[in-house]
């Protein structure tokens, strides 16, 4: 995880770093597409293109699986992709209906940029309560025993909530 979340990093410090040279805003996807142009040419839009469609292709069965072993892990369904589609016809449901949206929306013209900037933003806010109540358990010696969290470890954790508390705010403080 620390490897594939130093890759991001780089890859949007080089590529803000190339657009803001080339005063290059990137609101919609045909602008990150022409933003491609710096360095494909006139196959810039295939480039883009390619990149989309493998994306999805990757992350779909990912997160519709991971949707349907959540679903099916909350609500004690039986799931497995070993299982036969009659013994665990919920959790296949789940997967179905996770794969059916992912079409549909492809089909209702939504701005990928703009999505995955609201999905991003929705993700922050929802992760605030979530710390807070991971961080109340990692403290309380009820919960955790004598593996509770004290010191500088807990410190940290409030602080990571606190800077995502801050940044959940600023998604929706105008300027």
């Amino acid at each position: 995880m620390g490897v594939s979340n130093a890759i991001a990093f780089f890859i949007v410090l080089t590529a803000a770093a190339t657009l803001h040279l080339h005063h290059i805003d990137v609101k919609t996807s045909a602008d990150a597409a022409r933003a491609l142009e710096l360095i494909a040419g006139r196959f810039a839009y295939v480039l883009f293109a390619l990149g989309i469609i493998g994306t999805g292709v990757l992350a779909l069965p990912v997160l519709a699986g991971s949707a349907a072993y959540a679903a099916a892990g909350s609500l004690r369904w039986r799931s497995s992709l070993a299982l036969h589609l009659t013994l665990a016809r919920e959790f296949y449901a789940v997967i179905a209906l996770a794969i059916g949206g992912g079409v549909a929306i492809t089909f209702m013209h939504f701005d990928p940029i703009r999505a995955l900037y609201w999905s991003a933003a929705i993700n922050g806010v929802a992760a605030v309560p979530i710390m807070l109540i991971i961080m109340l358990m990692a403290r309380s010696q009820r919960v955790m025993g004598e593996f509770a969290v004290g010191g500088v470890l807990a410190w940290g954790g409030w602080l990571a909530t606190l800077a995502m508390a801050l940044a959940s705010v600023g998604v929706f403080v105008p300027g």
